[in-house]
């Protein structure tokens, strides 16, 4: 029976790929790609010849039945730009279909970008929770962190260079100046992990390229209260323009995520 093959490739560094990788994209009938440019670099490097199809975000509908049909007669691979397909790319629609119509779907492991970031962080690994891409929209992405607050687990998540400053300054409002290890271009010749608290890593990416792979700290007691020197100063200017505790902690306690008993606190702190 045919099956779909779901084949991981290197996030950067092509020697990454496995052995089993190459046979697989070798003996299929079709190879379907995130993006086909891409993909023929590597399948140059290791002398495969297997035609491929382009599948990706704005043609995953038109393109699924196309490769469903593909399957009656032969094997399929299915691979991303970099890392294991179905995370964070249009691949879990196909897959899902594919599962379906009751045919095979056969992992083939290899790089992720995920659990690599993950295991060079130096944060706790034995349980994680991890955020995809964070939302574009400010609102949406402050939605997303306030409902993480309370997270234990290490928060795992991608984001593009364009995006990163605002989404740290976010993450340092929301969650406070947690420990953070975030990598740059991994497995590439200008890979970089750093190592260090949000708001140092606001400053060290002033000018942020390459593509980001962030893993943050989970909630702690250190870490508990969320209060840093941002909320702090924000108190104080509530204080001095003269409303009351109670509508200060409201509306901070609204844009923060954080809980009213904390910055109740804080409030008495610096009264």
């Amino acid at each position: 029976m045919p099956a779909l093959y779901v084949v991981a490739t290197p996030v950067g560094n092509l020697e990454d790929i496995t052995l089993r990788a190459i046979r697989i994209l070798k003996e299929v009938k079709l190879i379907a790609a995130e993006d086909t440019r891409k993909t023929r670099k590597l399948l140059s490097a290791y002398d495969i010849a297997t035609p491929t199809t382009s599948y990706f975000e704005h043609n995953k509908l038109t393109k699924m039945d196309y490769i469903l049909r593909q399957l009656e007669h032969g094997d399929v691979a299915l691979v991303s730009d970099a890392g294991m397909p179905g995370i964070s790319d249009p691949g879990y629609e196909l897959i899902s279909s594919v599962i379906r119509h009751n045919l095979p779907v056969i992992p083939i492991p290899g790089p992720s970008a995920l659990i690599s970031a993950l295991v060079v962080s130096g944060l706790p690994t034995d349980k994680f929770v991890y955020l995809g891409f964070l939302p574009h929209k400010a609102g949406e992405r402050l939605g997303l962190l306030k409902s993480r607050v309370d997270e234990k687990s290490s928060l795992v998540m991608f984001e593009s260079p364009h995006r990163l400053g605002e989404s740290l300054r976010d993450m340092l409002t929301v969650l406070g100046d947690r420990r953070a290890a975030i990598s740059r271009e991994l497995t590439k010749i200008h890979e970089e992990v750093f190592r260090g608290t949000l708001r140092e890593a606001i400053g060290h990416f002033s000018s942020p390229r390459g593509e980001f792979t962030l893993v943050i700290e989970g909630r702690s007691e250190k870490t508990a209260d969320g209060i840093n020197s941002d909320i702090e100063k924000r108190l104080r200017q509530l204080r001095k323009s003269g409303v009351t505790a109670k509508t200060a902690i409201g509306k901070l306690a609204l844009e923060t995520g954080l809980t009213k008993r904390a910055l109740y606190q804080e409030w008495i702190k610096i009264k």
